[in-house]
């Protein structure tokens, strides 16, 4: 079960910075020619202690007007299936659109919460110029400023009413979860794992399927295999299945433990395989890269390095899981990928006593301590693993405020070297002792 905010809307509405809003990035382009938001649809975010993905959909349509509508169309209807809760954005400087009607008829006819987020609310007159949208019959209005942000705590506090409290799961067993882009092999990996052709393929345009759980169980090892590659083109709009996709893959990794993120090897690391490791990352999973159709790519005897090297520098600042080369249709190395995912699985759920913590880490703060600010030193007096569902620290000292990020970086490092946290990312506090 995952919560998935969809912001909906026609082109030039204020999508994209409402976007950067919620999810406090400033990543996606923000500008008035329709069309130009490309990089970056969807991230993490948090309110009140719940946190939730936020997709931007305006990023998923291509193609002239007649097909942009009908693109805008069928992307509000994957979102009406997908996601919790569905941010409907209007502009209040240019009022109510044919697009926009055609949009609430779509959004009448949903079970889903829809909140209606007139934008560019800048001043008073404006506030009561937004009456007009109550016209769309989707209820209760929200004026906005994205650009100031106002408003966007109300919304916010009305928006996560309606998440869903995220079940502490029953079934103890890892979840891999197998993402990437589409093409990239995932089917042929997943076959080439069970052992015979069983994806399941349902020829009638437009039919989503949930993902796939498999249970796994040879070799030594045992696993739920999440596995969305049964993904199948839509007939009609050929732009949104990249938007459908992402959607998938969202679901999927919010659910897995470990996430086994395939990358063709002759296409390389691609921006939205940086921002499902990202994603991935924030959501603090496993991660494990496979590099697919190795067998295609000319070698000498410098290129895995090198290809490498150029992954880590693009995931950077975290660089420390494993990249297994694999030929899916020549069967390489697909155990060894299981082998990378069992033991970042072990890694996620380690847990070091405070003895050992302190024994290891206190000589190396002692001989490396953190850089005085203003003539007032940090003293470090004791560190404990926090419980949670990956690994968390607490440094307790008197002036965790001194503490700066690349210390914390030096210090990741040397938990990373002397405890062996390869494939997971390491969250660091500093508390008040």
């Amino acid at each position: 079960m995952s919560n998935i905010i969809a912001i909906v809307g026609r082109p030039n509405v204020g999508k994209s910075t409402l976007f950067n809003r919620l999810t406090e990035s400033r990543r996606a382009i923000v500008d008035d020619l329709s069309g130009v938001t490309r990089d970056r649809h969807y991230g993490q975010a948090e309110w009140i202690g719940k946190t939730f993905t936020v997709i931007d959909t305006g990023g998923y349509v291509h193609g002239s007007d007649d097909v942009f509508e009908a693109a805008i169309r069928e992307q509000v209807l994957i979102a009406i299936e997908e996601a919790s809760v569905i941010l409907f954005v209007v502009d209040v400087t240019v009022g109510v659109t044919d697009l926009e009607d055609d949009i609430a008829n779509i959004l009448r006819q949903s079970k889903k919460p829809v909140f209606v987020v007139a934008n560019k609310v800048d001043n008073n007159k404006l506030q009561y110029d937004s009456a007009e949208f109550y016209s769309l019959g989707l209820g209760d209005m929200y004026n906005i400023s994205s650009i100031t942000g106002s408003g966007t705590g109300e919304l916010l506090d009305e928006v996560v009413k309606h998440l869903e409290e995220l079940p502490e799961e029953e079934n103890t067993l890892p979840k891999y979860a197998v993402v990437g882009r589409p093409n990239v092999g995932k089917s042929s990996f997943i076959n080439a794992l069970v052992g015979r052709e069983r994806n399941i393929v349902t020829p009638i345009a437009g039919t989503t399927r949930d993902s796939i759980h498999i249970h796994y169980n040879q070799y030594g090892h045992e696993f739920m295999l999440i596995d969305t590659a049964g993904l199948r083109k839509k007939t009609k709009v050929q732009e949104n299945i990249e938007f459908y996709s992402v959607m998938r893959t969202i679901k999927a990794l919010e659910e897995a433990d470990v996430v086994i993120l395939m990358i063709d090897a002759t296409e390389g690391l691609e921006s939205q395989d940086i921002n499902i490791f990202h994603l991935a990352e924030k959501n603090k999973k496993g991660i494990i890269l496979l590099v697919n159709k190795w067998d295609l790519v000319d070698k000498d005897n410098k290129t895995m390095k090198q290809f490498e090297e150029t992954i880590r520098q693009k995931t950077a600042p975290f660089t420390d899981f494993p990249i297994i080369f694999t030929s899916v249709t020549e069967k390489q190395r697909i155990h060894k990928a299981l082998e990378a995912a069992k033991h970042v699985y072990e890694n996620k759920t380690k847990h070091v006593s405070t003895s050992k913590l302190n024994d290891a880490m206190l000589p190396i703060i002692e001989e490396t301590p953190p850089p005085a600010i203003k003539g007032k030193y940090v003293k470090i007096k004791y560190i404990t693993q926090l419980p949670g569902k990956s690994p968390m620290f607490a440094f307790f000292c008197n002036l965790p405020q001194y503490v700066k990020d690349p210390y914390k970086r030096f210090i990741e490092n040397k938990l990373r070297e002397k405890f062996d946290f390869e494939g997971v990312p390491v969250q660091i506090y500093f508390r008040q002792k």
